[in-house]
């Protein structure tokens, strides 16, 4: 049992002051993070507050992975925003109410081992992805009301508080780990601001985050198959992308902590989450990458980091929004672009020349379909099946036959790679049934049946050599294969003579 609660991390020593001053950090960057996600959704800021609020509530304390942090986010909003505009707020409560339903099925059926399906090099290119919209949705600050780009000293100020954030979130850690390098940049570019008077971009200029408690309300919203029928593609498609994004996330988490998270228990409180969001005014969400990092760079790898932050972004809404508001926008400018050039996978830079070139592809597509469509489900469902598809590629070119005739006459085919759909076409064109002796033995030691095309392929090909008079041996197969042929006997004619010293081999073998 001991083992069993180490090998999950749900027993560890907590450094309290570490857990706190990282979630007091996450919670300044996560506010101008939900607001903005709100507004690309055209929904209002408070929506996104609190949805951001009860996500990250719910699975710091019910999540499978300590340290994550979860709230509104831009995968989930680009999927809503065009039913925002159709049906408005009301069926987006109800999407997301039904989204979490679908996410808490899917972690009671288990399915979040379906993750270990996604690649190595679609995780690549969805973190890069990741990294450059990141970076390149912190360049809206380098821009006026008006939407042109700053100018003059009202440039230079911004640039100059941007890279000062920088340098203090990367050089105070070589000083000292006492506190968080984000939440002291933070502090410092407040306090210059307020000290000098400068004249800059606010929090309080994007929209204001004045608020009350998540009031609690039931979607007002027909109850009929019409409106399920409206609602039920969108929350398939949040409940997909919050599950994909917040499982590679906690993945990517894992690798960082060098820990292991639970996937299916993540997904149920995902699930937990978004229902509660959408009864409680929120848009509900799912895992963020960016605010993870800072959390787990932060030195923060327990719950309480993840409770912190959603609790104080509550107190920031409620009783804190004057101030809050005041925060320089150019510190949390500098703290994301950090975050973009700590997510961003450098290392996969140096493998183009050593990896596979299928594999360069597979990173680089999903990567660019990360970018320009800003959808991270469809980037990692493209990178799945292009990596599946050049898998099976790869295999059904591997498929090799050894011929030679004994001396009594037999010819022999023993062969090697998996026989499957796409390797049935170089495996038929292996047979010289016309030229073949009387007696043919097909040997599978080395091969496996593997699917339907595979044991049609065998029916033609044994029914071929049943019409030139011969007769044909499988020898070999494994026992999964036989129990795959037998299993297609009533769907297909299986012509499978069994040589007669199969069973001598096999136990002459053991």
């Amino acid at each position: 049992m001991k083992s069993y609660i180490q090998l999950f991390n749900f027993k560890q020593s907590v450094d309290y002051k570490t857990e706190v001053l990282s979630g007091l950090t996450v919670a300044l960057a996560l506010v101008p993070e939900a607001v903005a996600f709100a507004l690309i959704a055209g929904l209002s800021p408070l929506t996104g507050l609190y949805a951001a609020f009860m996500m990250g509530l719910v699975t710091a304390v019910l999540g499978g992975r300590p340290g994550m942090i979860s709230g509104a986010t831009g995968a989930v909003a680009v999927v809503i925003v065009t039913l925002v505009k159709s049906h408005g707020v009301e069926y987006i409560f109800a999407t997301v109410i039904l989204a979490g339903l679908i996410q808490l099925l899917a972690g009671f059926l288990r399915l979040g081992k379906l993750i270990r399906l996604v690649p190595h090099p679609v995780i690549f290119g969805f973190v890069n992805g990741l990294a450059i919209i990141i970076f390149m949705s912190q360049l809206a600050q380098f821009k006026d009301d008006s939407g042109n780009w700053l100018t003059g000293k009202s440039l230079y100020y911004f640039s100059g508080m941007v890279l000062l954030t920088m340098v203090i979130i990367f050089g105070l850690p070589k000083l000292t780990k006492a506190i968080p390098a984000s939440l002291t940049a933070i502090l410092a570019i407040f306090g210059l601001v307020t000290i000098l008077q400068i004249d800059t971009k606010t929090v309080g200029d994007i929209a204001s985050i004045k608020g009350g408690f998540p009031p609690f309300h039931i979607p007002s919203i027909p109850l009929s198959w019409e409106t399920l029928s409206i609602i039920f593609p969108y929350a398939a498609i949040v409940a997909g992308v919050g599950l994909i994004e917040s499982l590679l996330t906690l993945n990517i988490v894992d690798e960082i902590t060098e820990t292991r998270g639970r996937g299916n228990k993540e997904a149920v409180a995902q699930g937990v989450a978004n229902i509660l969001s959408g009864f409680f005014s929120g848009m509900g969400g799912c895992a963020m990458i960016g605010q993870s990092l800072i959390n787990v760079s932060n030195g923060a790898r327990a719950r309480l980091s993840g409770i912190v932050a959603a609790v104080m972004l509550l107190v920031f809404v409620m009783f804190g929004s004057a101030l809050i508001e005041k925060v320089p926008m150019a510190a949390l400018t500098g703290l994301m672009i950090m975050v973009s050039i700590g997510t961003f996978e450098w290392a996969s830079l140096k493998t183009f020349t050593k990896m596979p070139k299928s594999d360069v592809f597979v990173m680089v597509m999903v990567t660019l379909v990360t970018v320009f469509l800003h959808n991270l489900a469809l980037a990692v469902i493209v990178g799945v099946i292009i990596a599946a598809l050049v898998f099976a590629w790869d295999n059904a070119k591997r498929i090799r036959a050894r011929k030679f005739t004994d001396e009594h006459g037999i010819k022999h085919y023993e062969i090697f790679g998996p026989l499957f759909f796409g390797s049935v076409t170089a495996f038929n064109e292996k047979f010289d049934i016309m030229n073949d002796p009387t007696e043919v033995i097909i040997d599978f030691a080395e091969s496996r049946v593997v699917d339907m095309s595979a044991i049609e392929a065998l029916n033609k090909i044994t029914e071929r050599y049943r019409k030139a008079g011969k007769k044909i041996h499988l020898k070999h197969l494994s026992a999964d294969c036989k129990k795959l042929l037998n299993n297609a006997d009533d769907l297909i004619d299986v012509n499978v003579w069994e040589d007669p010293t199969y069973k001598v081999a096999i136990d002459f073998t053991q």
